[in-house]
């Protein structure tokens, strides 16, 4: 579609539905985490309507300090791989990781706050899964690749600290739109 650029002339429904439409990102679902759960499990979320996704976690705290981990919906074996670092805020050290799991890290936890952005390809699709995270706390931040060796088609996820429980902030997920 070719880019219209508008000059002196008043917007009509078309014109502003046309390209509003085009639009590259768009609105999902949202859920809010409540208070002291285990886990939050976000449904229905993925479709045919888009193949690609990107999920922001933002705000809450955890009762303890640890990884928050990100499993699709009906993907429940080591077939989740991630590789990338994390580094403590202030330090020049980081830590290189690499895993094969159940899940893969979503971000670290604590009882002051975290964040997490999460870009997954074909979640819906009847195909490997790929995306990555990047992760902020007041203690630390990640920066992950994923791979999910899996052809299964997933229409939401779960996030689940390792240890404690999430109180508050928010789940937002926006697809991006097809070409």
């Amino acid at each position: 579609m070719a880019t219209k650029t508008f000059t002196n002339e008043v917007l009509t429904a078309s014109d502003t539905n046309t390209y509003l439409a085009n639009s590259g990102l768009v609105y999902v679902t949202s859920a809010t985490i409540g208070s002291s759960v285990s886990s939050v499990t976000v449904s229905n979320c993925f479709s045919a309507t888009y193949d690609h996704y990107r999920i922001f976690v933002i705000g809450g705290t955890n009762s303890l300090q640890c990884n928050l981990a990100f499993q699709l919906s009906g993907i429940t074996t080591s077939v989740y791989n991630q590789l990338g670092y994390y580094q403590i805020w202030g330090s020049a050290s980081r830590s290189d990781y690499a895993s094969t799991s159940t899940s893969i890290i979503a971000c670290e936890v604590t009882t002051t706050g975290y964040a997490s952005d999460i870009e997954i390809k074909n979640p819906y699709a009847s195909a490997r899964k790929y995306g990555n995270v990047m992760g902020e706390s007041t203690n630390n931040q990640y920066s992950m690749p994923f791979y999910i060796n899996s052809t299964t088609s997933a229409t939401g996820f779960t996030l689940t600290p390792a240890i404690g429980t999430l109180t508050g902030g928010t789940i937002t997920v926006y697809g991006y739109r097809k070409a």
